[in-house]
C-alpha cells in the first residue's frame, strides 16, 4: 500500500505531464484556423488537442476533423467538432498527433503503442503538415533502443510473420490485453511489439518491414514530420 507521501508524489508528477502534454496541444492546436481539414490523433497527448480543439469549435471556430480512432472521433463527436472520412475530405490540412519516440535529429517517430498506428499513418500521409506533440521525456538520440517497435500484423497466420520478423534480428512479442486476449486494432488486427537489437538502423528496418508478407503496417514514420512541439518545464520549443 502505497503511503500518503508517495500517492500524493504520483499525483503531483500526473498533474505536472499532463500540463506539459497540454502546452505542447495548445501550441500546435494554434496553427489551426477557420476552414481547415483537421487530422485528429490518438493516444493520451493527442486527447488534450481534440480538447482544446473542441474548445476553439464551441467559440466559433470552423473545421472538420479527420479521427485517427474510433476512441478520438467519440470524444470528438462529444466536443462538437464535424467529422468526415477521408473518402468524403482525401485533403487534410494539418494533422495533429502524438508520439512515442521522436528522434531529434531527424524527427523521424515511432507510434502505435496505444494501437491505432495504422489510421495515424494513413491519416498522416494524406496530410499537407504533421505536427506532434510530446513532452521532452519522448525525444530520443535514436530510435527504438529502449522500447519496442508496434508492427500491425493480418491475424491470420500471425505466427509465421512473427518469425520473418524475427528473421530481421527484431524480437516480436503478440500483444494482449488485460484478460490476456490477443489486442485486437480497429483494422480487425493484431500487433506484434517487437524489441530491435542494439544499433539496428530504424530506417532500415522499416524498409525491411514493408516487404514482409503479412504486416499490414509498421510504427515507424520515417520523413513524415513537418514540426515537432516540445513542452518542458521552461515552456515550449517547436523542431522543424
Amino acid at each position: 500500500m502505497k503511503s500518503c507521501y508517495e500517492a500524493s508524489e504520483d499525483q503531483s508528477m500526473s498533474a505536472s505531464e499532463d500540463q506539459l502534454k497540454m502546452a505542447a496541444a495548445e501550441s500546435a492546436v494554434a496553427l489551426v484556423s477557420d476552414g481547415m481539414i483537421v487530422g485528429l490523433g490518438t493516444g493520451s497527448t493527442a486527447t488534450f488537442a481534440v480538447a482544446s480543439l473542441g474548445r476553439r469549435v464551441s467559440e466559433g471556430l470552423k473545421i472538420v476533423g479527420i479521427p485517427t480512432s474510433e476512441r478520438t472521433a467519440t470524444q470528438a463527436r462529444g466536443l462538437g467538432i464535424k467529422l468526415a472520412t477521408l473518402d468524403q475530405e482525401p485533403n487534410v490540412d494539418l494533422t495533429i498527433d502524438g508520439a512515442d519516440e521522436v528522434e531529434e535529429e531527424t524527427l523521424n517517430l515511432i507510434k502505435g503503442r496505444g494501437g491505432a498506428l495504422l489510421r495515424e499513418k494513413i491519416v498522416a500521409s494524406a496530410s499537407k503538415r504533421l505536427a506532434i506533440i510530446v513532452d521532452e521525456s519522448k525525444i530520443v538520440s535514436a530510435l527504438a533502443k529502449h522500447a519496442a517497435v508496434p508492427v500491425e500484423v493480418v491475424p491470420f497466420g500471425w505466427p509465421s510473420t512473427a518469425r520473418k520478423i524475427a528473421g530481421l534480428g527484431a524480437k516480436p512479442a503478440l500483444r494482449l490485453t488485460s484478460s490476456g486476449e490477443p489486442f485486437v486494432t480497429d483494422g480487425s488486427h493484431y500487433i506484434l511489439d517487437c524489441m530491435c537489437e542494439p544499433g539496428t538502423s530504424a530506417v532500415q528496418l522499416a524498409e525491411r518491414l514493408d516487404h514482409v508478407v503479412g504486416v499490414v503496417e509498421h510504427g515507424f514514420f520515417i520523413g513524415m514530420t513537418s514540426e515537432v512541439h516540445i513542452a518542458a518545464s521552461g515552456g515550449v520549443r517547436v523542431l522543424k
